[in-house]
């Protein structure tokens, strides 16, 4: 494991795992932190050893969102825009997670609030400890949602309930999230770094490339008419059709073996 001040990052197994690394303030994001983090994410598009990502905290907290006091900083200092974080920050982060070639894991430790809470949003599959909880507090700080959680959280819940989150910065526990399908999975705290791990390794050693491409045919199934989303699925079924994986899985099943997946 490498240690920056802000983040860990650990490789194993074809999994990277990136945690946010500010426990004494709830891992809340600090310019360094977001760009550490955006820099992290960036990377592991690229590298072809990682094959999927897990996004979690240290310490008791996932993520706290916004460190209020160095935003608070820029409010005194009269900085005349005292928000550029999102532009510069927040929307680069939720597009290299959701456009992200691999699968993400948000193994959501204990509170997500604001941005952080939207991280999780954004990722693939939310796994939660038992002591999780979700908040959504724009509201509360005369603020509307950034970091895609305008987008994201209405796909997971349903408008209704997204609205009632964000208007009334109503907190949600694990319990709640599972029953409302905000998070697939709730496990006790002391289990979560395994079974996160777990789930990671499975998708790692799967058909990557064909990962990469459902995710695609469902970011674009969700904003698109039922012509566009027959096309894109088409377009992907034409691409993965050729791939090293597809003929390997097909070899296996006639074979009776398990398939062995490349990415490829």
């Amino acid at each position: 494991m490498t240690t920056e001040e802000v983040l860990q990052i650990a490789d194993a197994d074809g999994v990277r795992t990136l945690t946010l690394n500010r426990p004494a303030a709830y891992n809340s994001f600090t310019r360094l932190l977001k760009e550490r983090l955006l820099d992290a994410l960036t990377d592991a598009a690229t590298d072809t050893a990682v094959r999927a990502v897990v996004l979690t905290g240290a310490g008791k907290a996932f993520c706290a969102g916004q460190d209020l006091k160095e935003h608070i900083g820029l409010l005194q200092a009269k900085d005349p825009s005292p928000l550029r974080t999102v532009t510069e920050h927040y929307n680069p982060i939720v597009r290299a997670v959701v456009e992200l070639p691999k699968p993400v894991i948000a193994a959501v430790n204990g509170s997500a609030a604001g941005a952080g809470a939207a991280l999780a949003y954004a990722s693939d599959l939310r796994i939660a400890a038992d002591s999780a909880s979700f908040l959504m507090a724009f509201a509360n700080v005369g603020l509307g949602p950034d970091t895609g959680a305008s987008w994201t959280l209405q796909r997971l819940i349903g408008y209704g309930r997204a609205a009632e989150l964000m208007l009334l910065a109503r907190s949600v526990d694990a319990e709640e999230a599972l029953r409302i399908g905000l998070v697939g999975e709730v496990v006790p705290a002391a289990e979560l770094a395994a079974r996160a791990q777990a789930v990671a390794a499975k998708l790692a050693a799967g058909p990557t490339a064909a990962y990469a491409r459902i995710k695609d045919a469902l970011t674009t199934a969700s904003e698109s008419t039922l012509g566009q989303a027959l096309d894109k699925e088409n377009e992907v079924q034409t691409t993965l059709g050729v791939t090293a994986d597809h003929r390997e899985a097909v070899e296996a099943f006639v074979a009776k073996r398990k398939p062995e997946f490349t990415g490829k």
